[in-house]
Parts: structure tokens; C-alpha cells; sequence
């Protein structure tokens, strides 16, 4: 798992173009207020039976960490391949950041998921200081 994760002020997204043929058709823009932003690369590593629960887990744990850093209650999981690495089967990459948005909606966070299988077009307004950009391998 690789994870670039951004502290902001606004985040807003619109699908572009579908890339995965069994995407959902016409998504809807989204965005939020102050929060936290997490461009996710799940790997084929993490999500083998004998390494996913870990990785879940420190990857919940990492971003709950950052979310409270600042008192943000708003988190945005967008699944991001170019962080490098071999990338998990989408299929198994999506059940992963529905799983991570249902646990962090069970305690207490408000979740957007970008639209899986698209590239979007986003407006990104990041603070400042140095926890707002934080690029983490889990």
C-alpha cells in the first residue's frame, strides 16, 4: 500500500473518462470542506490472505492518525495506481477502499470515495504545514 495523503481546506473532483470497462457509468462530481484527502495505490501484495489484515490495518490506523492530527472529520479515499509498484486486481483494489470508507463511516468520519475506474479532474486547495502532505509505504 502507498499512500499520499493531503490535509486540506477543499477538495473537489469531477469525472473525466472511464478506464476500467465495468466502471459505474456517469458518476457524480464531488468534494468537501477541510479534511483529509488519501490517493491510495493498493498493491498485489496487500491484498494476499496472509498480508491484507495487516495492511488494512495500518492503513486505517495512518490515516485515522493524520485525521486527528487536525480534529478532521472529512476524509476523501481515491484510488491512485501512479504511486508505482504492482498494482492489486481493480476488482480486489476497490473491495479494499470500500472496506477502509465503511470502517472509517463506523467510527464517526464522514467518507467520499472518488469514482473507481475513472480519471477525474480535481481542485485541491493543501495547507501548509508539514503533516498536510504526508506520502507514506504501509
Amino acid at each position: 500500500m502507498r499512500a499520499l495523503t493531503f490535509l486540506v481546506d477543499r477538495f473537489a473532483w469531477t469525472p473525466f473518462s472511464k478506464t476500467l470497462p465495468d466502471a459505474d457509468d456517469a458518476p457524480s462530481a464531488g468534494s468537501i470542506g477541510e479534511g483529509l484527502v488519501a490517493f491510495l495505490h493498493v498493491e498485489a501484495g496487500d491484498v494476499a490472505e496472509e498480508r491484507r489484515r495487516k495492511v488494512f490495518r495500518k492503513t486505517l490506523k495512518h490515516l485515522k492518525w493524520l485525521a486527528n492530527k487536525r480534529g478532521l472529520e472529512a476524509v476523501v479515499l481515491h484510488s491512485f495506481t501512479h504511486l508505482g509498484g504492482q498494482s492489486a486486481p481493480a476488482d480486489e483494489a476497490r473491495a479494499f477502499l470500500e472496506e477502509l470508507a465503511a470502517r472509517l463511516s463506523k467510527t464517526g468520519y464522514r467518507v467520499e470515495v472518488t469514482p473507481f475506474g475513472w480519471f477525474s479532474s480535481w481542485r485541491i486547495d493543501v495547507r501548509g504545514e508539514s503533516l498536510a502532505k504526508v506520502y507514506q509505504e504501509l
